[in-house]
């Protein structure tokens, strides 16, 4: 499996989260530019959710949290913004899921960074 499809593997598992949490999925894999790509367009009630997903086999070099840098962060934020202003939405945040596939499954949900 190549890095492209475990991405799109762990996309997947936290689409299913979502969904059995209540959210709806607007757009997958929204490029904005080069350096900015927002995995998961959600709703949740009448807030617009942009969810970055990290996925790791292990936490042997990190968890999936500490990938998510200032810079990766920053890059985010500035597609959103582009998203909200185009939509023209007011009721927003940026929540980011991190996938753990082993020693066991373990999915986390960090709401509003």
């Amino acid at each position: 499996m190549n890095n492209r499809e475990f991405g799109a593997k762990g996309e997947d598992l936290a689409c299913e989260y979502l969904k059995k949490k209540g959210y709806e999925i607007i757009e997958r894999n929204k490029h904005f530019s080069k350096l900015c790509e927002i995995d998961i367009i959600a709703k949740y009630k009448k807030k617009y959710v942009f969810v970055e997903v990290k996925t790791r086999k292990t936490n042997a070099f990190g968890t999936p949290f500490e990938a998510v840098t200032k810079t990766k962060y920053h890059n985010i934020k500035t597609g959103v913004l582009s998203y909200i202003t185009e939509h023209k939405i007011s009721q927003y945040q940026i929540d980011v899921i991190g996938i753990t596939l082993q020693p066991e499954l373990k999915i986390q949900h960090l709401k509003n960074v």
